[in-house]
């Protein structure tokens, strides 16, 4: 008879459980020493058992495995008696990268004590690298785009975001510089930290250094107390350097400073200040061009771009317009307690037309001031703001209304066949595609968001 008294599960048994999941499976002390390590975390990582069991998890895998984000560095959850999840990219034993979906929970025992934390993890590099693959992705880390352009960005940043080397992120006003930047800072050891945005242009040239690297008291009129400068608040976090190209020469100087050194000084003070901060910066300027007009240093330029992102201008995506106009719908809805209306084809097909010089911004606000005056369910042309309709002829009546968030309406009038030779008659102009087929280019962008393979296909023109 079994003796109900036993344990269920001896110790020789619970490891072969942990060894049968299909999770990798870390715990450690409250001094951080590792007691379990599973089949899967050795799969997963690269490490095996016997060389991680009774080690330090901030040592044995070279840099903290929690990549800083666990909220035990310092020996203290953050936690306490609950679990946090996060995106996390960790380095294996033989080099490579792989991204992993982490929850991290506290170990708390029957009196109510701190006993350690356990890690569950698992893999998805190769399903979010199939997803790139195919380009069927249309959201990374709060970044909307299906467009090829956007797919590489993708990969860019899931690729920076492991190491902390400087990024610049290029591109016009409007395409997103910052959510970008926030996405790198999100994904990275540096996500649990503050993301300390600053726009250098907005900034009046006498007080740009104490904004960047504070002051100490007394150190010009005005300064009755020591402060802080965004430096010191983005420790252990990001700081993005907006509209880097609009900083004075005597403060790039400091800048390049502190990229060299790791230190600066605060405005009128001696004692070197030490920072851990990662820096990412960005300009709607070629900072190239902004250099040989000497207007930039070329050795910050050099120091600044080691890892170059450039964010292409609306006009250059235009299939991504329906998925852009059909989020900030979305968010619209999450705002309101009202119904928001539905954008017509007759509606969308303007706004595709349209040139875009305020990029994903301005589609933004377009969308946003068209909720506000439609007076019904529907956003038609009439809504749109002026100079988006300026000289089009909007006498026509809407025939046919569908919301951009239902599958495309047309897929009974278009077939993969059709719209591929329509596509190859045209030499890949989608304008002319639809001509060709005989439906509204709003019509036509929505069957090619609908089906990666004609897109696919209407790409390779």
């Amino acid at each position: 008879m079994t003796d109900l008294t036993q344990p269920i599960l001896d110790h020789d048994n619970l490891n072969l459980v942990l060894d049968n999941l299909k999770l990798g499976i870390i715990a450690h002390t409250p001094e951080r020493i590792i007691t379990v390590f599973n089949k899967e975390a050795e799969k997963i990582t690269g490490y095996l058992k016997e060389e991680v069991i009774g080690n330090d998890c901030h040592k044995v895998f070279q840099t903290p495995f929690c990549g800083g984000k666990c909220s035990f560095c310092d020996g203290t959850p953050e936690f306490s008696f609950g679990s946090k999840e996060y995106p996390l990219n960790i380095i294996t034993k033989d080099g490579s990268t792989r991204q992993l979906e982490m929850t991290v929970s506290a170990i708390i025992n029957h009196d109510k004590i701190f006993k350690g934390v356990l890690a569950s993890f698992r893999d998805v590099t190769e399903s979010f690298d199939l997803s790139l693959k195919a380009e069927n992705l249309s959201n990374f880390a709060g970044i909307i785009g299906k467009d090829k352009a956007m797919q590489d960005i993708f990969r860019q940043i899931r690729d920076v975001a492991l190491y902390n080397y400087p990024v610049h992120v290029s591109g016009e006003t409007g395409t997103g510089k910052e959510r970008v930047a926030y996405a790198i800072h999100d994904i990275s050891s540096y996500g649990t930290g503050a993301f300390v945005p600053v726009n250098c242009g907005a900034i009046p040239e006498g007080i740009v250094e104490s904004e960047l690297f504070g002051h100490v008291k007394g150190a010009f009129t005005g300064a009755i107390k020591e402060r802080k400068g965004r430096f010191e608040l983005a420790h252990k976090g990001t700081l993005f350097l907006d509209e880097v190209a609009e900083l004075p020469l005597k403060t790039q100087v400091k800048l390049l400073r502190f990229l060299q050194e790791g230190s600066f000084e605060k405005v009128g003070g001696e004692k070197k200040e030490s920072v851990e901060v990662r820096i990412i910066s960005a300009s709607n300027k070629n900072l190239k061009e902004e250099v040989t007009a000497g207007r930039f240093r070329e050795d910050l330029y050099y120091r600044l771009n080691v890892i170059p992102i450039h964010l292409p201008p609306l006009m250059q995506r235009k299939s991504d317009i329906p998925l852009l106009a059909a989020q900030f719908l979305k968010e619209a809805e999450q705002e309101s307690t009202n119904a928001v209306p539905q954008l017509t084809n007759e509606a969308l097909e303007i706004m595709l037309d349209y040139h875009w010089p305020g990029n994903v911004r301005e589609l933004k606000n377009v969308i946003q001031f068209s909720v506000v005056r439609s007076r019904g369910s529907q956003i038609l042309p009439s809504d749109l703001p002026m100079e988006i309709i300026q000289g089009r002829d909007l006498t026509f009546q809407v025939a046919e209304i569908h919301p951009l968030q239902e599958i495309m309406p047309a897929r009974g009038k278009l077939d993969t066949e059709s719209v591929k030779a329509a596509i190859k008659q045209a030499g890949g102009n989608k304008s002319k595609a639809a001509r060709v087929l005989g439906v509204g280019r709003a019509t036509l962008y929505r069957f090619l968001a609908q089906n990666d393979e004609i897109k696919n296909f209407a790409d390779q023109f």
